[in-house]
This record gives structure tokens, sequence and C-alpha cells, in this order.
């Protein structure tokens, strides 16, 4: 259970750590999603999103509007939609204000006497995500 509660909670402080710009949390993240994993079902993205379908299917119509993904039927059952990036999405997860830092977010949510611990979390933090995701970690290096 504090393993799951760990996770809800570094979740929540990453979207804290998002750029604002003009789009909701739920369509930067799917954005973000399918940039990581192109060619995926709405119910792969869903699963992995953890958002309801409906608010996904709502997130990538609202991204192909806007040119940033792209939407087709899937060859293997025609009854799925397989979304991919767009051309336009180019380099979307490299560019520096999509790179903002979590620590002044984590900074804030550490107790006033383990703050001087900060450095130890964020390197914490960047070990596990090499871990656990090294192929994000990697093209978010370049």
């Amino acid at each position: 259970m504090g393993l799951f509660l760990l996770a809800h909670r570094l979740m929540q402080i990453a979207e804290q750590a998002l750029p604002q710009g003009n789009a909701a949390t739920s369509v930067r993240l799917v954005m973000a999603d399918v940039s990581y994993h192109p060619s995926s079902s709405i119910s792969e993205i869903t699963q992995r999103t953890g958002f309801p379908q409906s608010l996904v299917s709502a997130a990538v119509a609202k991204l192909r509007e806007v040119g940033v993904v792209e939407t087709g039927p899937d060859p293997a059952d025609r009854r799925r939609t397989i979304v991919r990036p767009a051309p336009a999405m180019g380099t979307w997860g490299r560019r520096p204000s999509m790179r903002t830092p979590i620590d002044a977010d984590l900074a804030k949510e550490l107790r006033p006497e383990v703050q001087a611990h900060l450095p130890e979390a964020v390197a914490a933090l960047d070990l596990l995500a090499r871990l656990l995701v090294p192929e994000v970690v990697a093209d978010n290096d370049t």
C-alpha cells in the first residue's frame, strides 16, 4: 500500500510541475503518452494514464484538432483507433519548456526538517526513472 500511495503522490507532484500552457493536464499527459508510445490504441492509452476512456478520447480529439496527433483504424482490428504522433509534434518531449525540473514542486512537499535531503530525493527519483523507463529518460536527455 505504501508504494501505491507514494506513486500516487509523485503523480500529483509531477502534474504540478508540468508547464501550464493552455491545455488541460489530461490533454498534456495524453500527448506525452502518445509521444512515448506511438501507435497506441485509445484503450492502451486509457490503461497507461488511468483516465476514463471518454477523457482520453476527448483529449485525442483536441490533439488531432491542433495537428499534433494523427488517428486511424487499427489494421488488425478496424474497430480500434490507433493514435500516432503527427510530424507537427516534432521534438515536443525535448523542448526545454517541457523539461521543467520537479525540484521546486518536490521541495514544497517536504517537511522543513527534511528539506536538506532534497538533492538525495531528486537523485533517487532520477535513478528510478532511468531504471524503470530508460527509453523515456534517454529520449529526454538529448
